[in-house]
């Protein structure tokens, strides 16, 4: 997510060059941390069966944990283990936008799915999508999950509050911050008018001090804080199509 930095089109603020002097000196300074090693697809639990398809950037491929066990995926299994058997499968990737994985698709195995889980809009913000352009690709992305692989219910994550991030310096984190903002109101706006989608806000989850070592990534804490959450949003809203 960090490696386009310098490319921010931030047309909204006239201290653009003090703003691109920070992304440089963000994208210098940034410690590359791989995507979480392990699985990305099993089974576990037991009870009702739950097909799950968690997708999204860097933040659902596990960056800022060592192992998937650790990351949203991995936690999200657990945390409903108890409750559903869960068959789940990941498909994430460090940069990801909605549009990207839109078209990432066309890589992911066939097969069929009860709930999908999107992690997205971080991307989308530091490469300033404007807030149409978001929502009509993630909206894309809905409808093609509920096409091709038979999705009925989404958990649309927030879109992270970056003003809330330590690595970046106070004006940059600002800027982002608002943009943030301005495309999470959209997602929650888009969510409103589609009953299956659940808008999950994560600002409760992310606790800046639990950050991972990069100022920029989920550690260990709010990943599991996280998947808390999504995993109780998907307990509480009973599935509209049972899995065979």
């Amino acid at each position: 997510m960090l490696r386009d930095l310098p490319a921010l089109r931030l047309v909204d603020t006239p201290l653009i060059p003090l703003l691109a002097a920070q992304a440089v000196w963000v994208a210098a300074r940034a410690r590359r941390l791989p995507e979480a090693r392990g699985p990305r697809s099993g089974q576990t639990g037991n009870g009702t069966p739950l097909r799950l398809l968690v997708l999204g950037d860097s933040s659902a491929a596990g960056v800022g944990v060592a192992h998937q066990d650790m990351a949203l995926a991995g936690r999200l299994a657990a945390h409903l283990a108890p409750h559903r058997s869960v068959q789940w499968r990941l498909h994430a990737r460090s940069g990801a936008t909605a549009r990207s994985t839109l078209k990432s698709l066309d890589t992911l195995p066939p097969g069929a799915y009860d709930a999908a889980v999107l992690a997205l809009g971080v991307n989308d913000t530091k490469n300033g999508l404007s807030a149409g352009r978001w929502r009509r690709d993630y909206e894309a992305l809905l409808d093609a999950l509920a096409t091709r692989f038979g999705v009925t219910l989404w958990v649309a994550s927030g879109v992270p509050p970056l003003d809330r991030f330590p690595l970046l310096p106070r004006l940059l984190r600002d800027v982002l911050g608002r943009r943030a903002m301005l495309l999470d109101h959209e997602l929650a706006q888009l969510a409103a008018l589609r009953p299956d989608v659940i808008h999950l806000s994560v600002g409760d989850a992310l606790d800046p001090s639990a950050m991972a070592e990069d100022g920029f990534h989920p550690g260990p804490a709010v990943y599991d804080a996280w998947a808390r959450r999504v995993a109780q949003a998907l307990l509480d809203r009973p599935l509209p199509r049972v899995a065979p």
